[in-house]
């Protein structure tokens, strides 16, 4: 079954990737450093999945930030899911 997408899971994506690049750590390294799967890391930054709370402070630890800061600026209007054509749909 395909990944249903939200702006939600984007936007800790972003805000994971973005760590990633400012510490200058491969998603390899923090795959290592964090303990999950090197591709689960990438559909997280890809916001193609949404980390369950264990991984996103295993994220967060391993970004050595508050796992709190992942979370800055998310909006529960982003957790709207998103059909495949863009359209959103209603829960």
């Amino acid at each position: 079954m395909p990944r249903v997408t939200s702006d939600a899971a984007a936007h800790i994506g972003r805000r994971i990737a973005e760590r990633r690049r400012q510490i200058a750590i491969t998603q390899d390294e923090l795959a290592a450093g964090s303990g999950i799967d090197s591709s689960n890391v990438r559909a997280y930054e890809n916001g193609r999945a949404m980390p369950s709370v264990h991984s996103l402070v295993r994220i967060a630890f391993a970004l050595g930030l508050d796992p709190g800061a992942l979370l800055e600026g998310l909006t529960l209007d982003l957790f709207a899911a998103k059909a495949h054509d863009g359209r959103r749909q209603r829960a």
